[in-house]
């Protein structure tokens, strides 16, 4: 960060003059989001933003509300009121296909892959076109190839049905088959539960290089030591409510919101 120096002689022209900068509009702005599954109401005001560049943590303990909110926001649940804003367009109201076609990629905690689809075939069911960001900057293009140089493993079984796959090969393939519609931003459920550390690692570094190229990521997670290393900020659910935000190094230094709240 670059940081303006303090000027003792008096007030510089250029600081004098300088004309402020207009805040940057969030990839993701959630505001007040309700959700229910039948009569259970499950997220109570849920109010979230996601930057261009940021991977953001979504914590909590096993049913507070993380995996609910990455699906209201893909509207993959009913909301029955608050309001999701993506690239600065309301979306509150949109299918989850049309959600999907405007760049908002969702990577299921179940992976939801075609068993029967080899990997290749997986990945073009994925396919959409190039993008590009408001200020006329190309999104990197992801093609079959980029992805087998960032998924190795992937690209050692392009043949492969995706029911042969092991747990963390299926969610490499999911992962990649949501690069495929060249996302500006990912919902990201619990990409580090259930697989090997060595499918954890590879994942923490694909997060943080995907942040590198300006993708914004939100990500549903319980392993305090994964979210460390990939999260800018952390939000933290209770029971379906916001009870603690800021960035990923305060909670990580605050014990006793660890130990409140995530039992760590």
């Amino acid at each position: 960060m670059i940081e303006m120096q303090e000027n003792h002689s008096g007030d510089s022209a250029s600081s004098k003059f300088e004309t402020p900068k207009t805040p940057e509009v969030p990839l993701l702005q959630v505001e007040q989001l309700n959700a229910w599954y039948g009569a259970a109401h499950i997220l109570h005001g849920v109010s979230l933003n996601v930057g261009r560049g940021e991977v953001v943590a979504l914590m909590g303990r096993n049913g507070a509300g993380k995996s609910t909110t990455l699906k209201s926001i893909a509207a993959l649940v009913p909301r029955r009121d608050g309001k999701v804003f993506f690239m600065g367009v309301d979306i509150s109201r949109q299918a989850s296909h049309q959600i999907a076609r405007r760049g908002l990629g969702y990577v299921p905690e179940d992976r939801r892959i075609f068993t029967e689809l080899t990997v290749s075939e997986n990945l073009e069911v994925g396919r959409q076109a190039a993008r590009h960001w408001p200020d006329g900057a190309a999104l990197p293009l992801w093609t079959s190839e980029k992805l087998f140089s960032l998924f190795p493993n992937l690209g050692e079984m392009p043949d492969r049905p995706g029911g042969r796959m092991s747990g963390g090969e299926q969610q490499m393939l999911s992962v990649a088959r949501t690069l495929m519609g060249q996302p500006y931003l990912l919902l990201l459920d619990e990409p580090s539960e259930g697989v090997a550390p060595v499918i954890v690692e590879q994942m923490a570094r694909t997060i943080l290089a995907l942040k590198a190229q300006g993708l914004g990521i939100l990500l549903s997670e319980q392993n305090l030591g994964f979210a460390q290393v990939v999260a800018d900020r952390a939000y933290v659910l209770e029971k379906g409510q916001i009870v603690h935000q800021g960035p990923m190094a305060q909670l990580a230094g605050d014990a006793a919101v660890r130990q409140q709240y995530l039992g760590v």
